[in-house]
């Protein structure tokens, strides 16, 4: 079975109301539908993915392409993203067991199994190999990047901007200029943003994460068009590897 009919076959816990329904419901009128099958929805990836949707919004609404996500969790995760990412909920599904990754074959992360650990241990086990850049190719690369800053990619926080990320002060847009100037990002700019989502998240791991058994697991970048015809896919290969292209991760949408 293709990608396009399994995601037509499926539903799932409609965040917003709680309501089992076809993830593709009400996307018949769209130009283009985004289907983003996501990871565990505490998993540093989908926040920020989900900042830049809010950051591209505007060109989403203007070419009429509708987004459904689904991620790795219960309705409390999906209320809790919502919140805090704005992602609208009305379009977010939740797969507490990752049944749709499995469908779609996707990158399961590493699997070591260690016989004396449990399946939540192993888990974690795999998770921190992966961070370290074992079975998760580019992920070092792609933490690095947050550092030394991108010139191929645009400013992340505009200079009158204040980003509170604990346990740094609040830091005001303009201030990473003094790292080599503006209209790129700067050094230390897209690694603050993460800063901030590490402190959302590890302050509401239980709820963001309520089963750690599915944390290497990763997702996925469909794109159809209005006849359901898939236009472009990204299947994630590690940590941090949600984008073909990092700089600008929604840059497939100008193609």
């Amino acid at each position: 079975m293709d990608t396009g009919s399994i995601l037509k076959q499926t539903q799932r816990l409609r965040v917003s109301d709680g309501v089992m329904t076809p993830i593709l419901s009400n996307t018949e009128s769209a130009n283009r539908v985004l289907v983003l099958v996501w990871s565990q929805l505490g998993d540093f990836d989908n926040l920020e993915y989900a900042w830049w949707l809010q950051r591209e919004s505007a060109k989403l609404q203007e070419k009429g392409i509708v987004v459904r996500a689904i991620g790795i969790g219960d309705r409390n995760s999906g209320k809790k993203f919502g919140e805090y990412t704005g992602f609208p909920t009305e379009c977010l599904f939740v797969d507490p067991q990752a049944e749709i990754h499995q469908k779609l074959e996707l990158y399961p992360g590493l699997r070591v199994k260690l016989p004396f650990f449990s399946k939540k241990q192993n888990a974690w086990f795999n998770f921190l190999l992966m961070c370290a850049g074992i079975g998760s190719p580019g992920t070092l690369k792609e933490v690095f990047r947050g550092y030394k800053g991108d010139r191929n990619s645009p400013q992340l926080i505009a200079d009158e901007e204040v980003v509170k990320a604990t346990p740094l002060t609040p830091i005001k847009g303009s201030f990473f200029n003094l790292a080599g100037g503006k209209d790129f990002q700067r050094p230390f700019e897209l690694a603050t943003l993460r800063l901030r989502n590490m402190t959302e998240v590890l302050g509401n791991w239980n709820t963001y994460v309520p089963d750690a058994s599915y944390i290497t697991q990763r997702g996925a970048t469909f794109l159809f068009d209005n006849q359901g015809k898939l236009l472009y896919e990204h299947r994630d290969k590690g940590i941090l590897g949600f984008a073909e292209n990092t700089s600008n991760p929604l840059a497939f949408l100008d193609n």
